[in-house]
């Protein structure tokens, strides 16, 4: 796939809920954090969706059901129906489905949400490698995964049954911090066994493809706060994307992405769903967004100006992408972003 490379984040005459007719939301660092909403979240996408905006919440956690995150989010103050969760468990049940038969066996390495999806595609959920699976999947099981459940995955690829993996988040945010999540689970059971699996979740085909059969969007945003899951697989689907400041991804990290990471928008939190976006100008090799301007020096980022934060992210995430191209930033933008709090 060939796309022009990124160098600053978009402006937008129009909100983004006006822009779009579909959010394709993460949840986790987006939406909520620790079972618990993220500041703004409510009231913002209540504007969003009484504005006309079709929200669908798209996650890579393959551990609840659809029904279970909507009922979630319902109770949070954001009413949600089944149909409106798509989850990588959906992803990977639909991709094992095109390769085994109907009615097979297949071995769950995770919980519910796995077991739900894969009989949703008419496929037999087994807990044992002695169960003549025809196939392993594996999914976020929740803190609590017993050790054993790895083993019984090693014993089944081990005798030449295929893998496929829900995702391969490494972390995932929680109400005490970052956790680790199925990636690192992934990583267990690929140390132990030399094999690869096939993943399906975020950023990877499957589930774009899984998340626009569902919702039937024309004009989707998907809207994230990873760059190497959401942000990456907006890129995948040539769709468009906005990252916001609320999970794990720093003003650092941001600065130093590479094209397939570069967002099309950037703002705090869900908030920017409802605002225009400011543009950021290029003005004699400086790039200028509110108040404030940026520049690539030789060894640093440089920011002179003030007004709002978010204004000096954008133009200096224009002047390290610019100055990077298609590779990776390597200026530090420290004493820049100490500036804005960031």
């Amino acid at each position: 796939m060939s796309q022009t490379v990124r160098t600053r984040p978009e402006g937008s005459d129009r909100p983004l809920s006006e822009a779009y007719d579909t959010a394709l939301l993460d949840l986790d660092g987006v939406v909520y954090a620790g079972g618990e909403a993220i500041a703004y979240a409510v009231e913002s996408l209540g504007t969003a969706r009484a504005g006309g905006m079709h929200l669908a919440y798209v996650t890579n956690n393959a551990l609840r059901t659809p029904d279970t995150v909507a009922a979630h989010l319902t109770e949070l103050g954001i009413p949600a129906e089944e149909s409106d969760v798509i989850t990588s468990a959906q992803a990977v049940a639909r991709l094992i489905s095109e390769q085994v038969p109907a009615g097979a066996r297949v071995l769950v390495i995770g919980g519910d949400g796995l077991r739900v999806a894969l009989r949703e595609r008419g496929l037999v959920p087994v807990e044992s490698a002695e169960d003549e699976p025809v196939a392993v999947v594996q999914g976020y099981g929740g803190p609590e995964l017993p050790w054993g459940r790895f083993a019984e995955a090693c014993y089944a690829i081990a005798r030449g049954v295929p893998w496929f993996a829900s995702n391969t988040d490494l972390t995932i945010p929680s109400a005490r911090g970052i956790a680790p999540g199925n990636g690192a689970a992934v990583e267990v059971v690929r140390i132990a066994t030399g094999a690869e699996p096939q993943v399906a979740g975020k950023p990877l085909p499957p589930m774009h493809r899984e998340t626009i059969l569902r919702t039937g969007a024309v004009r989707p945003l998907v809207v994230g706060d990873r760059l190497d899951t959401d942000i990456e697989g907006a890129f995948n689907g040539e769709v468009d994307s906005v990252l916001v400041l609320t999970g794990v991804t720093d003003g650092a990290q941001l600065l130093a992405a590479s094209p397939k990471h570069r967002p099309t928008y950037v703002d705090a939190d869900l908030r920017g769903l409802l605002t225009g976006q400011p543009e950021v100008v290029e003005v004699s090799e400086a790039y200028r967004c509110g108040g404030w301007t940026a520049t690539a020096g030789k060894d640093r980022l440089e920011l002179e100006g003030e007004g709002e934060a978010l204004d000096g992210l954008r133009a200096l995430c224009a002047a390290a992408w610019t100055a990077a191209g298609d590779g990776t930033c390597e200026l530090d933008g420290g004493k820049a972003l100490a500036r804005l709090g960031l």
